[in-house]
Formats: C-alpha cells, structure tokens, sequence
C-alpha cells in the first residue's frame, strides 16, 4: 500500500512507477483511496489541493513518484455562435456552482440532462463528448455539492 502526500513539481522526465487516471472531481479531493492493478493508493494531501493533468505525486517512505493524468470522462462541449452567447452560458452556469472549462469558443461541464437543455435552450449546439476535463477551480471548495 503506498500513501502519497506530497506534490513534485511538474517535471516530465520524472522515473513515475505508475499512472493514476482521475476525473476532474476525484482530482479535486485531497483525501482518496484508489485500487489500482499496482494495489492500493492513498492520496492524502493538503486540504484544497487540486490535482492537474500531468502532476507528480510522491510517496512518504519509498520515494516512488506517481503521474496525475485527466480520465477522460462524459462532458458536454457547448459551442455558440457569439461571444456573447457563450458568455451568457458561463454566467448560468456559474450561478449554479457548476464545474465548467472555459476557453474562447467552448464550454465543457460534467454531462447534465438539464443543463444541456438550459443551453441548448440558450441557443448554443451542445454535443456529448468522452475527453479529460479541466473545470476552473473556483466552483469547486464551498460550493461543491456531489450529485
């Protein structure tokens, strides 16, 4: 059993002995417990870490160096016609404390039936996607609530 609790600066040459795939919202939580085909890991790191793509994780004892990577996971990508439309989305969806990616011409959120209707109601073109989903951090700590 390895317990991980501390975050290695991103280095990409690092000797990892094994990936850990994770989702956007297990990324989020600092205690964790995982089965792996390695055995059993433990991440017990600071309260409100948050875990991106590509970080490195390093063991208390044996120095072993895990590699963070974003599962790819079921997501909506909401494209809109104009800045403005997808700016709108962002504020409805930011007042429901949702985790979203922002970017220039996307949304991306966890998958929602009533929030793809929201949007598609808003007039953006919603499409369900499997791919790796990096939400801004502010939805997440007080707000967060599990669905």
């Amino acid at each position: 059993m390895l317990t991980f609790t501390q975050l290695q600066p991103p280095n990409y040459n690092a000797a990892v002995t094994f990936t850990l795939a994770l989702t956007a919202e297990e990324r989020t939580r600092s205690r964790h417990r995982f089965e792996t085909e390695d055995g059993i890991v433990f991440l017990h790191l600071p309260r409100g870490t948050v875990l991106h793509d590509g970080d490195i994780l390093q063991e208390e004892t044996h120095n072993s160096l895990i590699r963070i990577t974003a599962k790819p996971e079921l997501v909506l990508t909401a494209f809109a016609q104009t800045p403005l439309l997808l700016l709108r989305a962002a504020y409805h969806l930011g007042n429901r404390h949702v985790p979203v990616e922002i970017t220039p011409t996307y949304l991306r959120l966890s998958s929602d039936s009533v929030l793809r209707t929201m949007l598609e109601q808003l007039g953006l073109e919603v499409k369900e996607e499997i791919l790796p989903f990096q939400p801004e951090l502010g939805a997440y700590g007080q707000h967060h609530h599990a669905h």
